[in-house]
């Protein structure tokens, strides 16, 4: 099963992948950074498993993502 890997401690909170995809992204009103809904922290790395209808969405974000740090995972 696929998976998105979110490494949030390096986000800048630009939100570009909230703009691309809010049902999997948030950006938190606490630290400003964007969250992974559903995601697992698991030593600095969020994971959370996806359905392969979000795969080219998510890619589509990771691409966007400026810092580069989050990754679709088959």
């Amino acid at each position: 099963m696929p998976k998105i890997l979110h490494i949030r401690g390096n986000c800048i909170g630009c939100n570009i992948c909230y703009e691309i995809w809010p049902i999997r992204w948030r950006l938190s009103t606490v630290d400003g950074k964007c969250t992974l809904v559903d995601g697992k922290e698991k030593k600095g790395v969020w994971q959370a498993q996806i359905s392969t209808d979000e795969l080219d969405i998510n890619r589509k974000a990771a691409d966007a993502c400026p810092v580069k740090i989050i990754r679709v995972v088959e």
